[in-house]
């Protein structure tokens, strides 16, 4: 599940974007905001050279154009900026070092407390309690940070920054890093603490559109036990109350193991899932049991069987897209190296160009190696496969255990958060881990109840906690609750070390989010075995493989779906949400014609446009790949060692570029490479 962004999103919002001088293009987008003339930038960099000599050309150069980029007529005028520049710039190897302390401790203290004060505002949108009512979407949308920016650059605070700690682009930085000790890339990550100078009413607007999308896709919930089928027959158990897309999804998984009906419930989910996307879905169905509702026929029914009126969701859905595009569209004219959502997501947030993500994704969807694991899962299944075996699960050494007997030992094990909390300690000794790091780490995490699906919420300053959410049913977690949980606790151990356990706390973190969802796959695919119910075999490393495999196949499509929409939006700005709905549809049909219609059937089928995160976090998908790339890197790297000091040794490098920190935690790239030789591997073994 998702890692919570909204402490991201307040990072990027205060200084993701670079302001790079060099790019014409760029810069003429943004020369309606700059204020200070070129030719007094050159001036004042000429004076600082003159006066303190060529050994700081570089630092000079970039600082004053920073500045100039940053500076705004409420900063003052020309002559201030120039008088600025010059008392501002630090020469001095020790007092920039002693800067560079002050400025880390303090964005520590602010971090750290505004994200405290974020999470408790958000606390009755995402935890399990009363109903939403109207002044918690209030607070819940406010953004108390939202002004910091702003004030920052009004007590130069963050010109002082800019002055003195260079940016790096990611070239740049691909370029130097691998010869940058720890202080000269916690430098660098200083210089990008600000980069870009967006206004507060534009900041909370995207924290309250965000929010609103979070809430739209937390509350939207199925009462499976009120489907029926085309004889008027139930299926699902009466209380069974499942969110889209991840609840619906895990559901439809387990059904693998029901021989008698799994086939006709994951048919019927399937059927769900397309009246969510295209929106034909009633609105009396979403949230609600009031009515019974059979999802082939899309017709309702009262408690007597008789046919009653119904209404379409009719583009709500991509009405919350569209909002969230129009939001982080504002970030536009702002952003001088990173002018677009697309390039943020890539260049500036993930730090892996969008050309070489798709590259990836399209070399592994387009592999020999997919036809051949289809056809293995068609020998186990016994059938054609069909389009929602995209995620078939059934890479078992031992066969699946029933959802329902999981789910016994799962709910009398954990009858609630407190529990699970207890607990922790004695997952992570499974784990690896000595029992007093043990208990120290997990002495930081904190377990909640979800409203929604569940997620993982990391501290921004040393000592606090960590934050794991997931859904507890009153009579306790149940096995989906639990497979989540384990999931996000990956998250949690991750946030915890990469905070307290770095040597800089600007270097705080992992490089992007997919290294963070790395880390909760590890933990997420020994979910049973931390239950005591399985045991070691020598194929299970090949039956990760093809499990590794068949995951990256399934998300890398909605990846790609997701990042054209993006594309389409940005050459169609004024679009309607009918509009958006067909280009997502569009888009869901070719990705699926290219790449999956040969191997699972379905031509035009839209199956790729159901993600619950392409409408409530812009361009996160991807991440979820690359994390199953990286995620298998590290699981070859750990086997036969101990996890916990792999962990530790890989993770405090902190939040260096991706490809440096995956050089030096595991000796190569990001590849797809080492999944596909593996793959044909499995398959060669398991198929004797």
């Amino acid at each position: 599940m998702k890692k919570s962004l909204f402490f991201t999103l307040f990072l990027f919002l205060i200084g993701v974007v670079a302001c790079d001088n060099s790019d014409k293009n760029s810069k003429k987008k943004m020369q309606t905001i700059d204020f200070i003339p070129d030719l007094r930038v050159e001036a004042v960099i000429k004076q600082l050279k003159d006066s303190l000599g060529g050994s700081h050309t570089f630092r000079i150069d970039r600082g004053v154009r920073q500045v100039a980029g940053l500076w705004r007529e409420q900063d003052g005028a020309v002559g201030d900026f120039a008088n600025f520049c010059k008392s501002s710039f630090v020469g001095d190897t020790a007092q920039l070092a002693q800067l560079f302390h002050t400025l880390e401790r303090n964005f520590e203290v602010i971090n750290g407390y505004y994200h405290k004060m974020d999470v408790m505002l958000k606390a009755p949108l995402q935890l399990e309690g009363a109903e939403i009512t109207p002044i918690d979407m209030m607070f819940g949308g406010y953004s108390a940070s939202a002004h910091l920016a702003d004030d920052l650059y009004a007590n130069k605070v963050a010109l002082l920054t800019a002055s003195n700690f260079p940016f790096y682009t990611l070239e740049e930085k691909t370029e130097l890093g691998a010869g940058w000790s720890r202080k000269e890339w916690a430098y660098a990550r200083m210089g990008d603490r600000f980069i870009s100078r967006v206004p507060a009413a534009i900041q909370q607007n995207i924290s309250r559109t965000i929010t609103e999308a979070d809430a739209y896709i937390s509350d939207y919930n199925i009462y499976m036990g009120n489907l029926r089928n085309e004889n008027g027959k139930q299926l699902f158990p009466d209380h069974m109350k499942l969110i889209s897309h991840w609840g619906l999804r895990d559901e439809l998984k387990s059904n693998y193991a029901d021989r008698e009906k799994g086939l006709e419930k994951q048919r019927m989910i399937y059927k769900v899932m397309q009246r969510i996307i295209d929106q034909s879905i009633p609105m009396q169905v979403i949230n609600s049991g009031l009515n019974f509702w059979n999802p082939i026929s899309n017709q309702l029914f009262d408690n007597s069987g008789e046919i009653v009126a119904s209404t379409p969701e009719d583009n709500r859905r991509y009405e919350v897209f569209l909002k969230n595009f129009h939001a982080m569209r504002q970030l536009d004219p702002y952003s001088s190296h990173y002018p677009t959502q697309l390039a943020r997501a890539f260049d500036g947030t993930m730090e892996v160009p969008q050309k070489d993500v798709e590259e990836l994704f399209k070399g592994l969807l387009a592999s020999p190696q997919v036809k051949e694991v289809a056809s293995f899962i068609e020998s186990r299944l016994g059938r054609k496969l069909e389009p929602f075996d995209i995620w078939y699960n059934g890479f078992k050494s031992g066969g699946g255990i029933p959802e329902d007997e999981l789910t016994t030992i799962t709910s009398r094990k954990y009858p609630d958060a407190k529990a699970l909390e207890e607990d922790l300690p004695n997952i992570m000794v499974k784990l690896g881990w000595k029992p007093a790091k043990a208990k120290e780490i997990t002495s930081l995490v904190t377990v909640d109840a979800s409203r929604g699906a569940g997620h993982a919420w990391g501290a921004e300053m040393r000592n606090d906690v960590a934050r794991l959410r997931t859904r507890i049913g009153a009579e306790g977690l149940d096995y989906k609750g639990y497979n989540i949980a384990v999931h996000e606790f990956g998250h949690n151990v991750e946030q915890t070390i990469t905070m307290n356990d770095v040597d800089y706390y600007i270097l705080n973190g992992v490089p992007n989010t997919a290294f963070t969802e790395a880390v909760a796959f590890i933990f997420q695919k020994r979910d049973l075995e931390l239950l005591g119910l399985k045991k070691t075999n020598p194929e299970d490393e090949h039956w990760l493989a093809l499990d590794n495999f068949w995951s990256c196949y399934e998300i890398m499509g909605v990846s790609l779906v997701d990042i054209e929409v993006w594309e389409w939006l940005y050459a169609n700005p004024e679009a309607t949400p009918e509009q958006l709905k067909e280009a997502v549809v569009t888009a869901a049909k070719e990705v699926w014609n290219s790449y999956y219609a040969g191997i699972l059937g379905g031509e035009d089928e839209t199956l790729l446009g159901i993600y619950s995160h392409m409408i409530d976090y812009p361009l996160y998908l991807p991440n979820y790949p690359m994390g199953h790339l990286i995620a298998f890197q590290i699981e070859q790297q750990v086997r036969g060692k101990n996890l916990a000091d792999e962990m530790d040794r890989m993770y405090t490098q902190g939040s260096i570029i991706p490809q440096q920190w995956m050089k030096n935690a595991v000796g190569s790239p990001i590849s797809i490479e080492p999944l596909l030789a593996a793959t044909d591997e499995a398959l060669q073994t398991l198929k004797r």
